[in-house]
């Protein structure tokens, strides 16, 4: 017999696929101290306008911007370790927290829910 998956099994698939797009849509990008907010923004923008997105924060590390920019041509590529995202998912009557940030112990930009809501 078939089951379909729960809304919080969906909420929980698509706050997943956002974040997972996210990192590997993005990483690579050039940027520096100056174009760092803007970045932000279309980060931020691109993500919020795919399904089921109530909201997302996106801030990159700009003291590891400041670290890793080329001498010569001032600046360098966004990696995992530089960013961390809230990002609120909804589907049916779940809504789901989830973010990115970087673990260091794992080395890792670790993805994880952080709470699971209710909204009967």
């Amino acid at each position: 017999m078939e089951k379909r998956p729960d809304d919080a099994q969906m909420a929980a698939f698509e706050a997943g696929i956002k974040l997972g797009a996210l990192y590997h849509q993005f990483t690579g990008s050039p940027l520096n101290l100056q174009n760092v907010d803007s970045l932000e923004k279309a980060i931020a923008e691109s993500i919020s306008v795919q399904p089921f997105v109530e909201e997302i924060n996106v801030s990159i590390n700009r003291d590891i911007i400041a670290e890793e920019l080329n001498g010569e041509f001032g600046y360098c590529e966004l990696e995992g370790k530089m960013l961390t995202v809230h990002l609120v998912v909804i589907h049916g009557d779940i809504r789901i927290r989830a973010s990115m940030k970087y673990n260091k112990e794992l080395d890792y930009p670790l993805m994880k829910i952080n709470e699971i809501e209710s909204l009967s």
